[in-house]
């Protein structure tokens, strides 16, 4: 065997087993593991707020007394970028806050997600802006409390494939794992911002999510979107590259994932809904300023095709620094479903305003 097949025949059995791992990880169900999987440690020190004033101010207000109270907070556990979910158990910040706060791992439709939430089952979720959007036009007793992060969305394509960048999808064949994912709506809105007519002019194509890579190495494809953790460990393999991701020109300065509240403990426990957004917002901070301990929390819940290595670097890349509230948060939300009224997601109907007004709440304005 030559050095040229030798180098050949690794780079394929490197990438069949990574196939292999992230195929068996995302085949079985997630997490058995929820907020009794980790003994916190106590109450992390030494976090720098001096760049969120926001945060600081409000980190810094007293918890409200009594004995913690228990809630159940709604997450994907096989998201990295949901790594201040575990951050926020291990290193304490709930308990900083008096929550006693049980993590379900939910893997059904949003549209049952979001009424969890609002029946109660759940007390808060967290969730892509660009999933829960559409759904909450339905009138969902639930309110948005903050962005978490930015960036975890890419379009990947083979290296010899010709895409170099978005605009090279008009004419293509692109593979998603949903039809109606975020990930679709979100570059369908920027194809539309290049002229570009994400219906007409752009084949897409569903497959299994873990099998996406797959379409484009039988030629069936010649890109295709998918989400860290699988986006970042496809990417290792020399054979891909990423034509786009949703932290490129003015999203890198937005948050993708949200926060959503129960609107009953939003009316009647004011205080409790402050109290679990800001311990999300500095685990967050946390996890910003301290990727290697967060990708040790969150490692439990990793594929085991992704090392600790792995888990940080998908860490560095989320925006855990840029999470709006307010206002801001407002204008965010508004922005989105403009540009979902663009790629005919929203009614043209639909007021913008008057929506994102009615969906977010600003649980540090009392």
């Amino acid at each position: 065997m030559t050095s040229d097949d030798k180098r050949g025949r690794s780079r394929l059995d490197r990438r069949h087993l990574l196939q292999g791992g992230l195929a068996a990880a995302f085949a079985a169900p997630l997490g058995a593991l929820g907020a009794q999987a980790f003994v916190p440690r106590g109450i992390a020190t030494g976090v720098d707020f001096s760049e969120f004033p926001l945060c600081r101010t409000a980190s810094d207000a007293p918890a409200f007394s009594g004995a913690p109270r228990k809630l159940k907070l709604s997450w994907n556990a096989g998201a990295v970028c949901l790594a201040p979910v575990p951050v926020a158990i291990e290193h304490g910040f709930f308990q900083k806050h008096n929550l006693d706060v049980e993590l379900v791992n939910y893997s059904g439709s949003t549209d049952q997600l979001l009424e969890a939430i609002a029946t109660g089952k759940s007390d808060a979720g967290l969730g892509m802006a660009l999933r829960w959007l559409k759904p909450l036009e339905q009138g969902f007793d639930v309110k948005i409390a903050a962005g978490t992060h930015g960036g975890c969305m890419r379009v990947l394509s083979r290296t010899d494939s010709g895409v170099a960048r978005l605009a090279d999808l008009k004419g293509k064949i692109v593979a998603v794992g949903d039809l109606a994912g975020p990930d679709k709506n979100f570059f369908s809105i920027q194809l539309a911002k290049l002229g570009i007519d994400p219906v007409k002019d752009v084949d897409w194509r569903a497959y299994p999510g873990n099998l996406l890579n797959v379409a484009v190495e039988k030629g069936e494809v010649q890109a295709f979107l998918s989400s860290d953790p699988l986006a970042y460990l496809w990417l290792k393999d020399t054979q891909y590259k990423e034509v786009a991701s949703n932290l490129d020109g003015e999203y890198r300065e937005k948050s993708c994932c949200i926060l959503g509240l129960r609107g009953s403990l939003v009316r009647e426990e004011p205080q409790v809904a402050r109290a679990i957004t800001q311990a999300l917002l500095d685990a967050a901070m946390f996890t910003a300023q301290n990727a290697t301990i967060a990708a040790k929390s969150f490692q439990p819940y990793a594929p085991k095709a992704a090392t600790l290595a792995d888990i940080e670097g998908m860490v560095r890349y989320h925006t855990h620094h840029h999470h709006p509230v307010g206002d801001v948060l407002k204008r965010e939300l508004k922005a989105y479903a403009d540009d979902l009224k663009s790629v005919q997601v929203f009614k043209p109907s639909t007021d913008t305003a008057k929506f994102a007004e009615r969906i977010y709440v600003d649980v540090f304005a009392v």
